[in-house]
Order: C-alpha cells, then structure tokens, then sequence
C-alpha cells in the first residue's frame, strides 16, 4: 500500500512503525471473512482492509481524525484473526493500537463516553474499586437498570454474589507438593481475582501438584492491557513499568523460571511487553526479560509430568477458543491435549472459530454488536448441548466466561479448574 506522510510526519516513530506495516498490506482480502465485525455488518469499514486504510488517511491527513474514522476504529475487536489469516504478515495488532492512542490524543470525544471510559479503566483495574462497585450493582441492581443502555448492560453482567476467596492472591507463596521443579510468579488478574476466584485457586492447587513453587509478588498491578486497547496508552505504560519492576525484582532476588498467566488477554499482553518499549531504553532490556518468560498456564502445564486422573467417567465437554489465546498467542493444541489427557472428551464447535464478543471491553462499550456476536456463537454451542450430554463449556479466559455463561444452559468453566478436577480439586460450577 503507498503512502503518502510527510517528511515530518517520518521522523516519528510511531509513524514509521505504521508505515512499514501498510507497505506489507496488498489488499488481497483474506482478512474480510474472517473478521467479525465485518461478517456481522458486511461494510468495507469495519474490516481490517478497509480500517487499515481509514487509518493511513487519518495519520496522512493529522489533526483531529473524523467521528466516521472513530466509530469504525472503535468497533474492532482486536480478536486478531485477521492476523492468522494475513499471507502478507501485517501487523494489525499493533497499527490499531497505535490508531486508537492517536485517536485518545486528538479526538475528542462526548462527555459521557469519555466519561463511561474513564469509568470503566478505573473501576475494573482497582480490586478494591471494583468489588465496592460489584457489591453496590448486586445490592442495587433494579434501581441501577434504570439508568440507560450502557449502565443496564453493566448491571447485567454482574454475578448475583461474589465469591469469597479460599486462597490468598495477594503477597503469596505456596510451594510445591514433592520436589520442586520450576518456580514461577501467578498473575492473578485484575477482573478475574474478584468475578471468578476459583480460576486462580484452581491454578495454584494444579501447579502444587505438579512441582511448581508459586509466587503471587506483592504490587503486583493490572497488566494494563485494558488502558491499552482503550488508547489510553500513557496509563498503560505507568502499570506495565510497575509491574517490570516487581518481576525483575523477583527474577534478580529469587529466581522465576516463567511467569504465568491464566487469563488469556493479561498473558497476550505482557508476551507483547517488549513491543511497548521500544524506544525506552531504559525498560526494553527488562520488558523482554519479561516477554520473553511469559507463558499462559496450558504452556507449562504441557511440561510438567501429570498426575493420574481422578475422575472414572470421560465427561464430554465443548472448548471454545478464548480469541487471545488462539490468534494472539497462537495457542491452540495445549489446552486440548491437556483436557484429554486428563480424561475429556472434547467436541468441537461447528464452523470457523468466531469471537463471542467479549474481547476486553469491547461488550461494555460496543453493547448491540458485541450481543449479536454472542448470540452468534452461544447459538451453536445449545445446539450441540441440545442433542448431546455435555457437562462443560470450557474456555482460557475470563471475558469469555463472563460474555457467555448467562446464555449457556451448564457450567462454563476455565480450563484450569476442569484439570484441578481431574487431579483431586472439587468439581467446578459455573
């Protein structure tokens, strides 16, 4: 694709970084049926082609980009399927963030969407926030309905209670049953430690039984993954320097073999930490000491030898493939060889694999589409639980569970807590 930036405009280095992904894009279009937003709307703008080049024009051009260049930049899902089918190599992922924190720098935006977004990075990031908010919407939740579209579909995706923690996941070790074999840091999660605890407690019990020493470091803060895909990219880089810090510190003082996560948007990002200081020379040597040990927990799991499993029957179960396990990190076989090896029959859902919708935050924010994106494959999965006796919808990621479960007619699970399972953990409920 030419381009056509100014002399100027090539001595930035965001700029040039864009331009050498738009000279890789040939407009061949194997992106288009892949791509969500695009099957669902059928408009050229809302497909990775034609966001790539509104893009170009809006960087082009500078200034303030249009509200038309905004909404269809806003609609993406960064699902990146469009990078798993590219022939060409483009990196997508990094060209819409790049486009979403130019459009944060120079757009301005409604009052009650900058607003509703501040919201959102503020309260789902701070544990503590986040659960006073939790524990206000269940207590008020007919009252709160009544407070528009955006409030009502937050309100709705509130658990009916939270559940308390068994473990802690705060300042934490837990060591290994038997000889250690590996050390490693748990990511707890922003969302997740307060909407599912379970997930993390079923990681910690699993790990113990297959020779891991955890640590949950203290300061440990969200990834900001979140800050990040809103284009508020300042906010990102503060949490991602703290939490490069702590692990460092880990590394240098007693030794990780890898950091973990189990959350598959947290894990994608920290994997891309590197990316995100390249021109810091002070943190792109400690960001890719960071990367470069980062593993969803499936990854290391596949290394350590496996306990028997305790479960007589072979429950059958279908796996959905959570969009940042399969196209950001490319992970696709590990969480199915691990289920099956621990006795589970997996069934696959029919068609090509198609976001639920979840993706961040994306079904706070893009409420209409990101509904019928769920409903698009919910639909699929009843069908198979319709006509056969499956116990699970399994997934790797939280937003997933969240997005989907209230649709599902059994439990939706993580990965992790069917394995604890298996293995002597209690049986998981959705």
């Amino acid at each position: 694709m030419k381009t056509k930036f100014t002399s100027e405009q090539r001595d930035q280095p965001m700029i040039q970084i864009m331009e050498d992904n738009l000279r890789k894009c040939v407009h061949c279009g194997f992106c288009l049926p892949v791509c969500p937003t695009y099957s669902i709307l059928g408009d050229e703008r809302d497909s990775p082609r034609g966001r790539i080049y509104s893009i170009k024009n809006m960087l082009e051009k500078g200034g303030e980009p249009s509200s038309q260049i905004v909404k269809h930049v806003d609609r993406c899902l960064s699902c990146l399927a469009c990078m798993t089918a590219c022939p060409s190599g483009v990196d997508y992922q990094h060209y819409i963030d790049h486009a979403r924190s130019y459009i944060d720098n120079t757009h301005r935006r409604p009052l009650i969407d900058k607003l509703f977004r501040w919201l959102i990075t503020t309260v789902i990031t701070n544990q503590r926030i986040f659960v006073v908010a939790i524990t206000a919407s269940i207590i008020f939740k007919p009252i709160l309905k009544i407070f528009g579209k955006k409030i009502n579909n937050l309100v709705n995706l509130v658990p009916r209670q939270l559940t308390k923690k068994k473990i802690s996941d705060h300042d934490a070790s837990f060591m290994a049953e038997g000889k250690e074999v590996i050390r490693v840091a748990l990511l707890p999660g922003c969302a997740q430690r307060t909407l599912r605890p379970s997930i993390n407690e079923a990681s910690i019990r699993l790990l113990n039984r297959m020779g891991a020493t955890i640590i949950i470091p203290k300061n440990i803060n969200c990834c900001g993954a979140i800050n990040y895909h809103l284009g508020a990219e300042s906010a990102a880089l503060t949490k991602a320097r703290s939490n490069i810090d702590v692990l460092i510190n880990e590394i240098e003082s007693d030794g990780l073999n890898y950091i973990i996560s189990n959350s598959a948007g947290c894990g994608t990002h920290l994997k891309d930490y590197f990316s995100l200081f390249k021109n810091d020379p002070i943190y792109l040597e400690k960001s890719e000491r960071i990367s470069r040990i980062t593993r969803d927990i499936t990854e290391v799991l596949s290394t350590l030898r496996a306990p028997n499993s305790k479960i007589s029957e072979e429950p059958l179960i279908v796996y959905h493939d959570a969009c940042s396990l399969l196209h950001g990190q490319k992970i696709k076989k590990a969480p199915r060889a691990l289920l099956k090896k621990f006795g589970f029959q997996i069934i696959e859902i029919p068609g090509n694999h198609f976001c639920c919708g979840s993706a961040g935050t994306f079904n706070l924010i893009q409420i209409d589409l990101a509904r019928k994106l769920k409903f698009e494959r919910v639909n699929k999965i009843n069908s198979l639980i319709k006509n056969q006796s499956i116990q699970f919808l399994v997934t790797g990621n939280i937003g997933c569970i969240t997005q989907m479960a209230s649709e599902i007619s059994i439990p939706t699970v993580h990965t992790v807590e069917l394995l604890d399972w298996a293995t002597g953990g209690p049986r998981p409920i959705s």
